[in-house]
């Protein structure tokens, strides 16, 4: 099979690979992905590399087709994460509201507070943009409240 992406190395290149192996620091994904540049570079095929290295076919292609595009940088460190979004609804202010807002009045015409309820009316008041009422039962069932 005719080969798309060729590894063609300097000697600064081929210098920071060997001394990515040689040290045996990092992860065991980066030094893998350093010898197999390294291995590319001398003419071995993606079978024999991955049968030496014990990884898929597809891993050498990729750390290849990563080499062309983002150089050795870009091919045998880890791509940063992206960014998430934040994991908590409510801090430690909006638990607070949250608990005042349960321990008050329910609104007229109700028996009592509902889940959904609060989760409604914390967002009408402006405390958060968005919440659910299963957000609303976690943050009350870590409070030692008692409504009666």
């Amino acid at each position: 099979m005719r080969r798309v992406h060729l590894v063609s190395l300097n000697d600064e290149q081929r210098s920071e690979l060997k001394r990515i192996v040689s040290s045996g620091h990092g992860s065991a994904r980066t030094i893998i992905r350093a010898r197999i540049l390294l291995k590319s570079e001398i003419g071995e095929t993606d079978q024999e590399i991955a049968k030496a290295l014990d990884v898929g076919v597809a891993t050498v292609e990729r750390v290849r087709r990563r080499f062309t595009v983002g150089g050795v940088d870009g091919s045998v460190q880890r791509r940063p994460q992206p960014p998430r979004p934040q994991k908590r609804r409510l801090d430690g202010d909006g638990e607070a509201k949250l608990i005042m807002l349960a321990c008050s009045l329910p609104p007229v015409g109700q028996d009592h507070w509902t889940l959904d309820l609060l989760a409604d009316r914390m967002v009408k008041l402006n405390y958060v943009p968005a919440l659910s009422g299963d957000t609303v039962g976690r943050v009350l069932k870590k409070t030692r409240s008692s409504p009666g």
